[in-house]
C-alpha cells in the first residue's frame, strides 16, 4: 500500500491531524519519521490523562522517550460542548455509536474552541534524543501512529482535549435522558384521563367494516380515464406474430387485454370507495 492509498483509507479526522504534520517544511525529516512509524520503531504508546507517552527505538540501544500533549479544555468549556452536542440529535447518535460526525468542529467553534490544533506550535512535544529540532523523527513517528489511532477510535482525539470516551457518552446520555423526561407527559395525568372515559366493547369482526352511506357533502374524485398507467408505460416489447397470420402484434393483444382488466378494476375500486359494491 503506497502513501497515497494509505492516506485515502484513513478517516477524515485522522487525515486532518496528519495535515498538521505535513505542513512541517522539513520534508526529509518527515520521511524518516514516516519510515520509523511503518517499520515498528514506535514500541508503545500510552495515554496518561490527556498526555501521550511513547517509547521509540532509534539508533541507540536504549529507546527514546517521547511525550506529547495539546491544551485540554476546562470543565466549563466541555460542559458547553456537551450541551451543544446533545442539542444536535445526529451528533449525539453518531457519537453514542462510536462515530465521528463529519461537521463535529461546528460544535467547538460555536463555543469559541477548536478541536484540532491550528499549528504544530499548539502541540507540546518532547523527546529524550539529542536532536534539538522539534519535531524530531521520533516525535514525528508518534504523530503518524496517533493518526492511525484516531482512525480506529475517534474518541482518542477528545481524550487529548481532556475528555474520555466514557465521560462523553455518560454526559450525553444524561443530558438526552433529561430532555426526554422533561418533554414526556406525566404518568398521573394519563391515568386520571383514561379513568374518566367510559368503557366500550370492540367487535373485532366488524372493526374494519363500514356499512353506512357516505355523507352527501363528500366528493369522490374519479381518476382520469383518458390516460392510464398502460399509456405511460407504452408498447409492451413482445415478439411479433408470424407474417400474414395476424395483423396485430402480440404486444397489442396483451395491451388491450390489460386495458380491459384495468378498467374493470378501476370501476370496482370506485364502487368500493363509494360503498356501492355488491359485497
Amino acid at each position: 500500500m503506497n502513501n497515497d492509498t494509505l492516506q485515502a483509507s484513513r478517516e477524515w479526522w485522522s487525515q486532518k491531524w496528519l495535515e498538521l504534520l505535513d505542513s512541517y517544511r522539513f520534508k526529509k525529516r518527515l520521511e524518516r519519521a514516516r519510515n520509523y512509524s511503518r517499520q515498528g520503531n514506535v514500541l508503545n504508546i500510552e495515554f496518561t490523562g490527556a498526555k501521550v507517552l511513547a517509547r521509540v527505538q532509534g539508533s541507540e540501544p536504549e529507546p527514546y522517550k517521547v511525550s506529547l500533549s495539546i491544551d485540554h479544555f476546562s470543565e466549563e468549556e466541555w460542559g458547553y460542548v456537551i450541551e451543544t452536542m446533545s442539542q444536535r440529535a445526529i451528533f449525539a447518535a453518531k457519537l453514542l455509536a462510536g462515530e465521528m460526525p463529519q461537521n463535529i468542529e461546528e460544535v467547538f467553534t460555536a463555543n469559541g474552541l477548536s478541536l484540532f490544533p491550528f499549528t504544530l506550535a499548539d502541540v507540546h512535544s518532547k523527546c529524550s534524543c539529542p536532536d534539538k529540532a522539534n519535531p524530531c523523527k521520533h516525535i514525528g513517528a508518534v504523530y503518524y501512529q496517533l493518526g492511525d489511532r484516531f482512525s480506529e477510535d475517534p474518541f482518542v482525539l477528545f481524550q487529548l482535549r481532556g475528555r474520555t470516551k466514557e465521560q462523553i457518552i455518560s454526559d450525553l446520555r444524561q443530558l438526552r435522558g433529561a430532555k426526554v423526561e422533561v418533554t414526556a407527559p406525566k404518568t398521573p395525568d394519563i391515568k386520571q384521563t383514561t379513568t374518566t372515559h367510559p368503557q366500550f366493547s370492540v367487535n373485532l369482526g366488524d372493526f374494519w367494516q363500514y356499512h353506512e352511506p357516505l355523507e352527501s357533502s363528500l366528493v369522490v374524485i374519479t381518476p382520469s380515464s383518458s390516460e392510464t398507467v398502460l399509456d405511460v408505460l407504452g408498447a409492451i416489447p413482445l415478439a411479433k406474430t408470424e407474417e400474414g397470420s395476424v395483423t396485430s402484434t402480440s404486444g397489442d393483444v396483451v395491451t388491450k387485454y390489460l386495458d380491459t382488466v384495468y378498467k374493470q378494476v378501476s370501476q370496482q375500486a370506485m364502487l368500493a370507495a363509494m360503498n356501492m359494491g355488491g359485497g
